[in-house]
């Protein structure tokens, strides 16, 4: 699987190629198609990276702490 940041960068070259007046319809379905697909895949990426995120920012900063549970509480009210 590629980088994050090759991923993102295709996806902005797909991008400017959809944007060409004279690209034709069916490459630009193409070129939509491949663009949908890696959006999809960088927002589950981007996902998991801020569920990490918020498990490190919720983690004890000394052995007596316990971590903060809001991140599994959130929508229980």
């Amino acid at each position: 699987m590629k980088k994050f940041e090759e991923r993102l960068g295709r996806l902005e070259e797909l991008s400017e190629t959809i944007r060409d007046p004279e690209l034709a319809l069916e490459d630009a379905l193409a070129c939509f198609e491949e663009g949908i697909k890696l959006a999809k895949g960088l927002e589950k990426d981007l996902d998991r990276i801020e569920g990490k995120i918020q498990i490190l920012m919720n983690q004890p900063e000394g052995p007596d702490e316990k971590p903060e549970l809001d991140l599994f509480t959130q929508g229980e009210d």
